[in-house]
């Protein structure tokens, strides 16, 4: 993966992208790629402090209660490094899409996702509209 020193091209301080430009010039790109690298950079940062906070002996502790609290806590803990590193592929997935030259475009519909869309969910793959679409599906077919 490139790392975010390794930059394409310079932003402007403050740049975020805009209607008024063409839909992922390669300015929005770089926003983007930036954007998820350093998301990607935070959440293995994350991943490894919780790894060493595991590790560490927490001692004995012989009330039940307690050592069932610290369980279910690391448990817990556990269950949110799995989505964050399933969060880290979709992450992978949008940088290969930024490369290949097809992010920010619906895998359904072909059009653009929308900056706004993007930059609340940089990994997004579908377009508000297909996206809604896929989850009334979902509701329909989990009811039969």
């Amino acid at each position: 993966m490139q790392s975010v020193k390794e930059s394409r091209i310079e932003l402007p301080s403050g740049y975020t992208p805009s209607n008024d430009e063409p839909f992922m010039n390669e300015r929005q790109k770089e926003y983007f790629r930036r954007k998820l690298l350093n998301w990607r950079e935070e959440i293995l940062h994350e991943s490894k402090t919780t790894l060493s906070l595991l590790q560490e002996d927490m001692g004995t502790q012989p009330d039940l209660a307690d050592r069932a609290s610290t369980e279910t806590d690391r448990s817990l803990e556990l269950r949110a490094r799995d989505r964050q590193r399933k969060l880290i592929s979709k992450i992978d997935s949008a940088l290969r899409r930024i490369d290949e030259g097809n992010y920010g475009y619906c895998d359904e519909t072909g059009e653009p996702i929308g900056l706004a869309r993007l930059d609340a969910r940089p990994v997004a793959t579908l377009s508000i509209e297909a996206q809604e679409r896929h989850e009334r599906n979902e509701r329909v077919h989990r009811d039969d």
